[in-house]
């Protein structure tokens, strides 16, 4: 053991906060280490938990990746290309691929007595991963979709079924307007709630088989694959390696293939997710520089008060570093102290939320009814060593105050 270290642990131990002046300004200094340690830890959490709601969200809807045709310039254009097995299997056979499925688009509109509403039929087939809608679904129940007949039971969303005034059970007529108008009459099986405006107010899931006959495709061909993928970290380098793996190939139609991420069919979005990362270091370096500040005012606060000791220390031969290590480590201790209060605070609010949903959102305007929180390992601890090693960092400055003090004057300080 060090001998500043063992002075700074006694002179810790006694209550540096024992001298009048001192007392107030050490408990400030750890209060604001507390603070801000935990208003990090809360808004990373949310900020965090915000994107990947979100983006589980419109993943859970197209998944990570879209293999569709080159013409196809968005995520609801119609131009088909054959999905058949044999596409299937080659692209599962990428060990970043976790899960392949098959879909197709039609515009329409859906009609009831009362009022009438644009939609997106999508089709789907019997592999779709329904986890996700199944995980939304509020009532009625899932129909089992297929790609060789039409069940003509179909899913909607909580809003559009507001809208219509729809439930499970009830008939819809749906049209779709090419060189004549075509209808289809439809039933609803089940209502799904994501609180995505953007899907829930357009989306319909219904048999893939419907889809292609309406839009009158060959057999095999669909919009296209959704690929979902076992490590969302690996999106772009997936993206293009698959792209890549399809360059030049052509469908028996002469379709080329195209391939799409997620981010790149919602660019807009993604890109307003991307600006909270901006939120979260404006975040950290204002926290972290009000746990500084109030760090270097309390150990000035400290030094002034301690001028006696000092002297006593220098008198006695200890040199101007020893002494400065004797005070970090004595900041070093009440950092430690205010970090613990604000582990606690933090992860009492994180925990909080994650387990009853306490804090609630408006979901048309956050997409999502309550606060959401993620933190792993990782991120804890990186807030926690960065918040220790910048506070000790911005006090070596001020520690170089202790070599201005003589110890002739400092004996006499009272």
């Amino acid at each position: 053991m060090s001998l500043s270290f063992f002075i700074a642990r006694r002179i810790y131990r006694e209550g540096a906060g024992g001298k009048r002046v001192s007392r107030p300004a050490v408990l400030i200094a750890m209060a604001g280490i507390a603070v801000g340690l935990a208003v990090m830890i809360i808004a990373v959490s949310i900020i965090v938990g915000f994107k990947r709601e979100v983006r589980n969200t419109v993943a859970g809807f197209g998944a990570h990746l879209r293999i569709s045709g080159m013409e196809a310039v968005n995520a609801y254009e119609n131009s088909p290309v054959v999905a058949d097995d044999s596409l299937r299997t080659l692209v599962s056979r990428y060990a970043e691929v976790k899960h392949v499925q098959r879909y197709s688009m039609k515009p329409g509109m859906v009609k009831t007595d009362d009022a009438f509403q644009g939609i997106m039929l999508k089709g789907v087939g019997q592999e779709y991963d329904l986890s996700f809608l199944k995980a939304h679904l509020l009532e009625g129940e899932m129909p089992q979709f297929s790609d060789s007949a039409s069940s003509g039971r179909v899913l909607v969303s909580r809003s559009l079924a507001d809208k219509l005034k729809l439930r499970p059970g009830d008939k819809i007529d749906t049209y779709y307007i090419e060189e004549e108008i075509r209808a289809r009459r439809l039933q609803v099986a089940g209502i799904y709630q994501t609180n995505f405006a953007e899907y829930d107010n357009l989306f319909i899931l219904s048999d893939l088989y419907l889809v292609n006959r309406l839009n009158r495709w060959k057999p095999g061909q669909a919009s296209g694959l959704e690929v979902e993928l076992r490590d969302y970290g690996r999106l772009e380098d997936a993206t293009w390696e698959l792209a890549s793996l399809l360059d030049g190939y052509t469908d028996i139609y002469g379709a080329a293939y195209g391939v799409r991420n997620v981010e790149q069919l919602n660019p807009q979005l993604f890109a307003w997710l991307g600006i909270l990362d901006v939120n979260i270091w404006v975040i950290l370096v204002l926290m972290v520089g009000v746990a500084g500040f109030t760090m270097i005012s309390g150990l000035l606060i400290i030094i002034i008060e301690r001028t006696s000791m000092i002297g006593v220390l220098k008198a006695l031969g200890a040199g101007d570093a020893l002494i400065r290590r004797i005070f970090l480590w004595f900041s070093v201790f009440l950092i430690g102290r205010g970090m613990l209060w604000g582990n606690v605070f933090g992860l009492g609010f994180f925990f909080l939320q994650r387990f009853t949903g306490l804090f609630g959102l408006d979901p048309e305007t956050y997409y999502m009814d309550t606060v959401p929180v993620s933190l792993n390992l990782w991120i804890f601890l990186a807030l926690n060593a960065g918040t220790l090693l910048i506070s000790v960092f911005m006090l070596l400055g001020p520690s170089y105050l202790i070599a201005r003090i003589r110890p002739a004057g400092a004996l006499r300080y009272e």
